[in-house]
């Protein structure tokens, strides 16, 4: 129901509203004018207004539901207009690393955290899909959102880029399903022949944070608030995808070419 339908429903509304609209006339007369203003008492108003909804307990739902309805469609609007502003930011920061084919036809972005469950099963998606369509370039977007092991997770990925083993490093992670301390990270890291030295010393750059929170803010101005969230062109989809959900927003990003 839209406030239209409301209004028709009860017509005393036209009413109270006229009734204020002459009481506020009233209050900013002079005392020249001798228009007369009745008042309709305030108890009165609210006997009216409690009575309908007591009668009619659906306008509540109704008009929550048009709220939230409102609410998602202003947010897909901000999203829309946020995604647009910010291709630069998503598409080519050299802080964030980058997997498939380098120069790919289509850019896959993707919001993670190691530690989040569902995004341990979209990195095995994301590695398929990489096999799968040769036009997929990869963008890793750090988001810790579950805490300082996350974080030092995060930054350990981050810092991996200097010794050119990120993406085996970073698939390691996600495949592991211990705690995301220091010792099970370099463990993590020298199974992929990592040095663990140089990358202990490496995750101490105060760069990485700055990374983080950098990719904090975008998230924020996108909207993403939970993890995996992906986008591809002007298209973000929070949430988990399987191969096919991937593929499809892969083929919707080639037919808006």
């Amino acid at each position: 129901m839209n406030s239209y339908d409301i209004w028709s429903r009860f017509p005393f509304w036209l009413n109270i509203c006229s009734a204020l609209v002459l009481v506020v006339s009233g209050c900013s007369s002079t005392a020249n004018e001798t228009k007369n203003v009745s008042a309709f008492s305030p108890d009165l108003t609210d006997a009216a207004i409690e009575h309908y909804i007591r009668t009619h307990p659906e306008v509540i739902v109704q008009s929550l539901q048009a709220m939230e309805a409102k609410r998602q469609a202003e947010l897909q609007e901000r999203q829309k207009s946020a995604l647009a502003t910010k291709q630069q930011e998503l598409l080519h920061d050299p802080t964030s690393p980058v997997s498939g084919n380098l120069k790919g036809e289509i850019t896959l972005v993707e919001f993670y955290d190691y530690r989040c469950g569902y995004c341990k099963k979209a990195a095995q998606v994301v590695t398929e899909l990489q096999k799968d369509d040769p036009r997929v370039r990869v963008v890793y977007k750090d988001f810790p959102i579950l805490g300082e092991p996350s974080e030092l997770a995060a930054k350990a990925a981050l810092a991996s880029q200097a010794q050119g083993k990120h993406q085996a490093f970073h698939e390691a992670l996600f495949a592991s399903h211990s705690d995301m301390t220091k010792e099970e990270i370099l463990k993590i890291a020298s199974g992929v022949g990592l040095d663990t030295q140089r990358l202990e010393a490496d995750m101490a750059n105060p760069q990485w944070q700055a990374v983080i929170e950098k990719n904090r803010a975008l998230a924020q101005d996108l909207g993403i608030s939970g993890t995996p969230g992906f986008i591809v062109g002007t298209e973000l989809v929070p949430g988990m995808l399987d191969l096919n959900g991937l593929k499809e927003l892969i083929v919707r990003a080639g037919q808006g070419r």
